[in-house]
């Protein structure tokens, strides 16, 4: 899917911390939780995000193997306001622009669990604020320009500053593992069917 799926990352606000994110310790890496969040989304919980795919910094799938799908400026003032950066999980969900045609399977275009990596991703000493989306799903072909919906239901992790890429990639896949537990409560699962995406 090329780089079009999501990583994610947090400080105390959304706006850049001037000290800079932690660096995780070995307690905190073998400490976490496989579920968090309450039973039922809490506030400011759901967010609604939407935008079409935008073409990211090429590095989600290549160098961490986790391709992401990143949303356009102008679609982050509903995290901005609400959140801090950090790790997040929902769902999202691909489809093509009204009247194009597609190349995504039906499966492609379902109602998908993701991770989202909001912030300012320190280990690549990002300029700005991004949201990148990891869909948990095998796409056989790259979705740029499509329309995503992201539905955002709950944090996961602060953003951290990783002294190396293998505790970075190490840690995304536990943070996969623990949106794919904490969704699977009823309070959870229920959004896959809210009238914000196309079922």
């Amino acid at each position: 899917m090329g780089d079009a799926a999501g990583e994610i990352i947090a400080s105390p606000s959304a706006s850049k911390d001037p000290v800079g994110p932690d660096v995780p310790d070995q307690s905190f890496r073998t400490s976490r939780p496989d579920i968090v969040g309450p039973d039922i989304p809490g506030a400011p919980f759901p967010i609604k995000l939407s935008g079409p795919v935008q073409h990211g910094f090429g590095r989600g799938s290549k160098d961490l193997g986790c391709p992401t799908a990143n949303l356009p400026d102008d679609s982050l003032p509903p995290m901005i306001d609400a959140a801090k950066t950090g790790v997040y999980y929902g769902y999202a969900q691909v489809t093509p622009s009204e009247g194009t045609s597609s190349s995504l399977s039906d499966q492609d275009v379902c109602v998908l669990p993701m991770v989202m990596s909001f912030g300012w991703n320190p280990f690549y000493k990002n300029e700005r604020m991004t949201a990148e989306i990891h869909i948990m799903h095998e796409f056989k072909t790259d979705f740029y320009g499509y329309d995503m919906k992201a539905l955002v239901l709950g944090y996961i992790r602060p953003e951290l500053h990783y002294t190396s890429r293998e505790a970075l990639i190490e840690d995304i896949e536990f943070d996969k593992k623990v949106a794919l537990k904490s969704m699977a409560r009823p309070g959870y699962e229920k959004y896959m069917s809210d009238p914000f995406f196309t079922v």
